[in-house]
């Protein structure tokens, strides 16, 4: 039994022993481990399908492990271009170098110097460069953009850049006009850069055009118009036009007291004036849009006549075609609507849309609105929505899918109240059923414009509240793009009567700009970013 007990004590003995020379060979191989990934080098990376390979060498040898790129430090000068495939020896490295290379130019071996100098460094910083095929493989970065680019030879391409998010909304300027405006345009004239058309009730100062400077908006110049709704710019070829529509002031009235002839007006911008002058007059009733879009290189103005005299809203809208030979637009197709108010033009693949907003039929704001589908020269109806008081339709598109949203000013039937704080819709194309569906209700008031734009990866919507049974005075709210939940309201604009949002850009900011219908004043809001 002693003899058995002692050879038990040695057993313990001699694994204690082990134990405690296991533990001391397992820290001396972490010690070495971490020493190594102190001292190991990085050869390089490698982009799979769904993460990013890190490859290094260290004294066991190719260590290859994945994850993220926290930062990445660029340092002028340390070109490792000769250290790279191709090779100057291409038949060494052969099996290294992947099947979409091979066809690169193998750069010859310098052998004036072994080391790069400063004025050949692969990093330049600026804020604008032309890629050419003598800056292959040169890197760009724009402090701007805070974005990193390549040159392939023809084109920037991105490699790294800081998306923008908005983070307030800083009001910029606040234009007094001449008079209450019912709409504001937004565009480009080359040679003078970004300017405004606003769209004024009275017809004593006419409506004005206003110029982009560094401070904001100022005058340029007036236009007579009478009872202005509405401004559209568009271009053919390289002649840039803007189309007024006129709803009173110079109306030509019929014996019949309810016929009322209305003239709308395009016009043309004059290289040698720098002004835009009268080019040609359409009749037009009460006309409350215009939206011009291109269709097989041929160019198409549509306009939205709301009523004719009084009474009678279920009359024809129009197509007009531009004529090359006569250079004129001439009515192309009739469309009946009821009270229409906006029309949105969008293509979906191959296929061209037009959406009107049909508002009021005499009896009723509870109509329907109509998606028409080019089809063989002509709008056909795609679609009937059922809609309240329509104002406006705005089409966008986030990633792959297609979206309507449509402003419903407020539900009216014969001579009982109106509900002024009804819901607005968002449809999205169902590419299965080919139709829209409903995909979400926004509550707004006597909402009369929506506006989409984007700001790096982030979408956003903004509302035109109007009215809400009370007062003109109220929040227009901006929405923001969630996924699955939707747009989320995240700012709350203060602003009177408000009739139009306009979003543009300009030397790298953004902005939006409203326009009110009670008051006579414009605000341009500056949307600030990180």
């Amino acid at each position: 039994m002693e003899e058995k007990d002692q050879e038990n004590d040695d057993e313990k003995v001699l694994g204690s022993n082990n134990g405690e020379q296991v533990d001391r060979v397992m820290e001396k191989e972490r010690q070495l481990r971490g020493n190594e990934e102190h001292r190991r080098l990085m050869l390089g990376l490698r982009l799979s399908k769904n993460r990013l390979h890190f490859h290094f060498k260290g004294h066991t040898g190719v260590v290859e492990q994945w994850g993220l790129l926290r930062q990445l430090v660029l340092v002028p000068g340390s070109d490792a271009t000769p250290q790279i495939c191709p090779s100057f020896y291409p038949q060494l490295a052969a099996l290294s170098v992947p099947p979409l290379l091979l066809d690169l130019h193998v750069m010859e071996e310098d052998t004036d110097s072994s080391l790069p100098s400063y004025e050949a460094e692969q990093v330049s910083v600026g804020l604008e460069r032309s890629c050419s095929e003598l800056l292959r493989g040169q890197l760009w970065f724009n402090p701007l953009r805070k974005g990193l680019y390549l040159c392939d030879g023809t084109v920037w391409i991105t490699v790294l850049q800081d998306h923008k998010r908005l983070d307030y909304v800083l009001e910029h300027q606040v234009l007094t006009t001449s008079s209450e405006t019912n709409d504001v345009e937004v565009f480009q004239v080359p040679g003078m850069g970004l300017m405004a058309a606003m769209a004024h009730r009275s017809a004593a100062s006419g409506s004005a055009v206003y110029v982009w400077t560094n401070t904001g908006f100022e005058l340029y110049h007036n236009i007579s118009t009478y009872g202005a709704l509405a401004w559209r710019h568009f271009s053919i070829g390289k002649k840039v036009f803007l189309v007024v529509s006129n709803s009173g002031g110079g109306s030509m009235k019929h014996p019949d007291k309810d016929s009322v002839t209305e003239i709308s007006v395009i016009y043309k911008w004059s290289k040698r004036r720098k002004r835009f002058v009268q080019y040609q007059t359409l009749q037009t009733h009460c006309a409350r849009d215009w939206e011009a879009f291109h269709i097989n290189r041929q160019t198409y103005l549509a306009v939205a006549n709301h009523r004719q005299g009084n009474h009678n809203h279920t009359i024809n809208s129009v197509i007009y075609k531009w004529n090359r030979l006569t250079k004129s637009f001439e009515v192309h197709q009739l469309l009946q609507t009821s009270g229409a108010y906006d029309w949105e033009f969008f293509t979906v693949g191959p296929y061209h849309f037009l959406v009107v907003a049909n508002a009021f039929d005499g009896v009723t704001t509870s109509v329907d609105s109509v998606i028409y589908v080019w089809i063989n020269g002509t709008f056909q109806v795609f679609q009937t929505i059922k809609t309240f008081c329509a104002t406006d339709w705005e089409m966008f598109q986030i990633g792959s899918r297609f979206f309507l949203v449509v402003a419903n000013g407020d539900r009216l039937h014969g001579n009982g109240h109106s509900r002024y704080a009804i819901n607005s819709t968002i449809y999205e194309l169902d590419m299965n059923g080919q139709l829209f569906v409903r995909f979400q209700d926004i509550v707004t008031y006597s909402a009369v414009d929506w506006e989409f734009f984007s700001l790096g990866e982030e979408y956003f919507l903004v509302v035109a509240n109007s009215f809400n049974g009370e007062s003109y005075s109220l929040n227009s709210i901006l929405y923001r793009w969630q996924g699955y939940e939707g747009f989320v309201p995240v700012h709350w604009l203060p602003t009177i009567g408000c009739s139009d949002w306009e979003f543009f850009s300009s030397k790298g900011e953004s902005y939006l700009m409203y326009s009110s219908a009670k008051a006579p004043l414009t605000k341009v809001f500056k949307l600030k970013t990180y």
